[in-house]
């Protein structure tokens, strides 16, 4: 695939120029954040221009008495949660790569964060956008008041449609208050606790921010694997409130059988960060991840079939288990790209006749393109291809890029 050329505009007027100009000549557009989300999708059908935000990186309005934020669509959430930590206050995007992924990419990329069972998703946050649609037009949404808005709200529109519909350039947010303290626990599994423990954390009286079953990223995530795997959990708020939330806590996974808890105050929220990085960590062109969004009921079973499914076909399988929202990540690896070349394939069908809603969240295997990287089209596809050819009737924006070849 050849790239003619690569294009960072610095203001709104470039970047909208530049896809007018794409549109009316008939080039494809690709555009890009910071790309740490890069393994989900096919990449387009034909690029002729990357469109990079990396031009457009600053927060434009920040207002922390009305908690709201306005922020390029190129500035990175490590930036945004810096400046808003300043102000005691912080927005729960919880993507991976922090340092790199951006506001415009994370929302377009619609990410679902682990602590959205307490905070909710980022889509929730959105406020108001300043967007470019395909024949370079600015089209506004929202503003800056978090309120309650009569008719359909476009700016959501935008959000999970990997930048086939429009171009986000700005996004306006509600910020919360930063807990005041976090604290993490790190648990081994022994032998028949695995169940009962998830369960448990489940089931708490103050449920942790974020609860996960591990098994296995030695090298990325913190903790030792017990025979049934690890738990971590984040604990965030007052002084009191870990306290009291330590206790029961530690109460629960004893009573669940398990008999050493390791607590981690200074650099929780770090531990915490390296899980979600975990999710899109590769292992060179020798490793696969899947995504499944299963109930918090099921998700141990699901992960355990697939591990199983793995062994068959002499796959390794590393999972992470959100033990609070019910999502499965799954890495499925090989000794090298080749081996992983001979399996992945049949492997992918397999999975998706278990789990037809499965979907490639990393790898760069060059077979990656042959797997059904989004899992079974949803029931609105012909709505979604329809809102398309009303958006972009030219297919200027990453065409190909999203589910059912939109």
């Amino acid at each position: 695939m050849t790239v003619a050329r690569c294009d960072a505009p610095t203001t709104v007027e470039e970047l909208s120029e530049l896809v007018r100009s794409c549109d009316e000549t008939g080039r494809k557009l690709l555009v890009v954040g910071g790309n740490t989300l890069g393994g989900m999708g096919l990449p387009p059908e034909r690029i002729d221009v990357t469109l990079s935000t990396a031009g457009l990186g600053r927060i434009v309005e920040y207002e922390p008495a009305d908690l709201t934020v306005a922020a390029q669509a190129g500035t990175v959430l490590r930036s945004v949660n810096i400046a808003l930590a300043q102000h005691g206050q912080f927005v729960p995007f919880d993507a991976p790569r922090a340092q790199d992924a951006t506001v415009g990419g994370t929302l377009a990329a619609g990410w679902l964060g682990p602590r959205r069972h307490l905070y909710g998703r980022p889509r929730d946050y959105l406020i108001g956008t300043v967007a470019v649609l395909a024949d370079g037009t600015s089209a506004r949404a929202g503003g800056m008041v978090a309120k309650n808005v009569a008719g359909y709200d476009m700016s959501r529109l935008y959000v999970g449609s990997f930048g086939t519909l429009a171009i986000l350039v700005r996004a306006n947010l509600k910020t919360l208050p930063l807990p005041a303290g976090a604290r993490a626990f790190l648990a081994p599994l022994p032998e028949g606790t695995r169940q009962q423990a998830c369960r448990f954390l489940e089931t708490l009286p103050i449920r942790p921010s974020a609860a996960f079953w591990i098994d296995g990223f030695h090298n990325s995530i913190d903790g030792e694997d017990g025979d049934d795997g690890r738990i971590f959990a984040l604990l965030e708020g007052s002084e009191a409130l870990l306290e009291r939330a330590t206790r029961e806590l530690r109460s629960a996974l004893g009573r669940a059988g398990v008999p050493n808890t390791r607590v981690v105050d200074a650099g929780a929220r770090e531990a915490f960060e390296r899980i979600v990085d975990a999710y899109v960590a590769v292992l060179g062109e020798r490793s696969i991840s899947y995504r499944i969004l299963c109930t918090p009921d099921a998700s141990t079973q699901c992960a355990l079939a697939i591990h199983e499914l793995a062994a068959r076909f002499e796959l390794r399988c590393e999972t992470i288990v959100d033990a609070l929202n019910g999502d499965v990540v799954a890495r499925v690896s090989d000794l090298d790209s080749r081996s992983l070349g001979t399996k992945i394939e049949t492997f992918d069908e397999a999975l998706h006749a278990a789990e037809p809603h499965a979907l490639v969240l990393a790898g760069t295997h060059p077979f990656r393109m042959a797997l059904n990287v989004w899992g079974r089209p949803p029931a609105a596809i012909g709505r979604m291809r329809e809102l398309k050819r009303r958006f972009d009737p030219n297919g200027t924006l990453n065409p190909g890029r999203f589910i059912g070849g939109i």
